[in-house]
């Protein structure tokens, strides 16, 4: 295990009827002038948006809304709540819902406050220093944004999806009612799951010994996939709902690459096809992984093997080390196949994506090579991407 520093300064506010207490929350971390940021209607229509408007106002905080937040979110709407939030004097940023809207409110709530084009930071131009507190009421268990200092943006100019790491941007609170979850479409939840594991796969697929923190991922993504198979059957299973909810939290607040070298790649190759082709990112992840999995097991088998038996469960007893990664990668794709989800890239944008543009667009943004785990060429996405078709 290599040296680390481990932080994770969000309060998670876990449970039934966790909600009612945002405007307490918000309050006690110092706003007093909030921008609710938030997806679609479907917040609107539940009464969540009502409920959490009525809990801020009874603390006195007053509120403006930025609402309408797309998946695969873009710079435009993060200039927009850029203006809103300088203009109303706002103190405080409140994402209500999933990825998206976490992401977009953490990238408003960097520009609030410099002089510089937020899009400086994601581009490497410029290192944040100071951001607005950023509090999250999570919706869509996924992304894991609501415990992370990341956040992902697509600037329309250019097609460029990028990603910023950096502790600022760490909600200050997550509250987090797994019941706000059981009305998802089944497609989300099944995405979400799928982006969980990729999280934990960016960490755990790594030439760091860690023996420990390799057992508690193989658990968590055990018992995502587990779990997410009860959900199938019952959505309205609370308890199956907290834990695909806490999963995603663990995936991605850093504990599962504590003391490792993370890989990443997977993730930066799908960026290029849901930046192209505005897929959902867990459905291009279930596409992406697998084929990124098999690519790189000829190069450096040795977790690939572990995965297959730890996590999927082959039993290796008279089978050759080839037959227990194929067994292995095989069973995840048939995880992915359980959920609904496709594996083929051909059958996810409904025709054959444009290979060249999706190496030409992932060598502007992430340079020749990318990964750790096997560092890969462009030439070696070339092949990652044709293993996805």
């Amino acid at each position: 295990m290599d040296n680390f520093t481990f932080y994770s300064p969000t309060e998670f506010i876990f449970g039934k009827d966790t909600q009612k207490k945002t405007g307490e929350t918000v309050k006690r971390f110092g706003g007093n002038k909030v921008l609710l940021v938030y997806g679609g209607s479907s917040a609107e229509k539940s009464g969540l948006i009502k409920e959490i408007t009525d809990s801020l106002m009874s603390e006195g905080i007053e509120y403006t809304i930025l609402k309408g937040i797309q998946p695969n979110p873009t710079d435009d709407r993060v200039y927009e709540g850029i203006a809103q939030a300088t203009r109303e004097g706002v103190t405080f940023i409140l994402a209500v819902g999933g990825g998206s809207v976490i992401d977009t409110a953490k990238a408003i709530a960097l520009g609030a406050v410099s002089t510089r084009d937020f899009w400086d930071f994601f581009c490497g131009k410029a290192t944040p220093v100071a951001a607005l507190p950023v509090g999250v009421v999570l919706t869509i268990p996924a992304a894991g944004s609501e415990a992370s200092g990341n956040s992902v943006i697509t600037k329309l100019a250019g097609m460029h999806k990028l990603s910023i790491r950096t502790n600022i941007l760490r909600p200050r609170f997550a509250i987090m009612n797994p019941e706000l979850t059981m009305t998802l479409p089944w497609f989300q939840t099944a995405c979400g799951a799928v982006d969980m594991l990729c999280h934990i796969f960016e960490r755990y697929f790594s030439n760091t010994p860690a023996q420990l923190v390799n057992g508690y991922s193989e658990a968590i993504m055990r018992d995502i996939m587990a779990r997410a198979l009860e959900l199938k059957v019952n959505g309205n299973d609370y308890e199956a709902r907290a834990d695909i909810m806490w999963a995603g939290t663990l995936a991605h607040n850093g504990l599962c690459g504590v003391g490792k070298e993370e890989d990443w790649a997977t993730h930066r190759i799908e960026h290029e096809v849901s930046a192209l082709y505005n897929v959902t990112h867990g459905a291009g992840l279930a596409c992406i992984a697998p084929a990124w999995l098999s690519f790189v097991s000829k190069k450096n088998p040795d977790m690939v093997w572990r995965f297959s038996i730890n996590v999927m469960g082959v039993d290796p007893e008279r089978l050759d080390t080839d037959q227990i990664i194929d067994k292995g990668i095989q069973l995840l794709k048939d995880f992915y196949h359980d959920l609904g989800l496709t594996t083929s890239l051909t059958e996810l944008i409904g025709k054959t994506p444009d290979i060249d543009a999706l190496v030409e667009s992932l060598e502007g943004n992430m340079g020749k090579t990318l990964g750790f785990y096997v560092p890969l060429s462009m030439d070696d996405c070339r092949e990652i991407y044709k293993l996805a078709l």
